[in-house]
């Protein structure tokens, strides 16, 4: 069986791509990342994808300042690709999702969903509400991309008990080494058939 074809669209430094790569080459994923999109010419996941020797594309709003342009153009890429699942890692814009597309994206949530989610709660601001909110523990969620920011049905969630006096940057490290784990478990389920999407949800062999 040929190697699933994977999209990763990311918005940062491109540990959660290089994670996925690793376990590609581990074996632990039978795959293999057809493109790298990032939101910036400039930002890490740039420079790992090509470190990792991995097809990157920049579509930024810098080179397409007109959103629609930008969706359009981005659409193409991933279509073009033909992939079987497109992760979003990291990736700070809303994907708009057409119908061929549903059920083929997944995103990385660095909260324990439905908490801590929605527009705004990306990255250290959702650590520092967690802090905050003095809560003994976090996690991570993976889960289906829809057209709304993190509510698409949940394919996976990993807990992680928190120290007390815990500091947001603490949260950080602790969450994503669960993340580490998640996504590509995440992903692995639905390449082996144990998950599947149907008709909006996630259903279990």
């Amino acid at each position: 069986m040929n190697p699933a074809r994977l999209v990763v669209l990311a918005s940062g430094g491109g540990r959660t791509l290089e994670n996925l790569e690793k376990k590609i080459q581990e074996g632990y994923l039978h795959a293999r990342i057809e493109l790298v999109i990032v939101s910036s010419a400039s930002i890490g996941a740039k420079q790992r994808a090509e470190k990792l020797e991995l097809p990157c594309l920049v579509i930024s709003k810098q080179s397409y300042p007109d959103r629609e342009g930008r969706e359009h153009r981005l659409l193409n890429a991933i279509f073009e690709a033909r992939p079987d699942y497109v992760l979003l890692a990291g990736w700070l814009q809303l994907l708009p999702i057409p119908e061929q597309l549903e059920g083929k994206v997944l995103n990385i949530h660095p909260a324990l969903l439905p908490a801590f989610g929605g527009q705004g709660f990306y990255g250290h601001h959702v650590h520092e509400a967690v802090a905050a909110s003095g809560l003994r523990y976090s996690g991570c969620t993976v889960h289906f991309a829809t057209s709304q920011y993190d509510v698409g049905p949940i394919i996976l969630q990993s807990a992680v008990l928190l120290p007390e006096k815990v500091t947001s940057d603490q949260i950080a490290d602790l969450v994503f080494a669960q993340e580490c784990q998640a996504y590509p478990e995440a992903l692995r389920f639905l390449l082996e058939g144990v998950a599947v999407w149907q008709d909006g949800q996630v259903l279990w062999a």
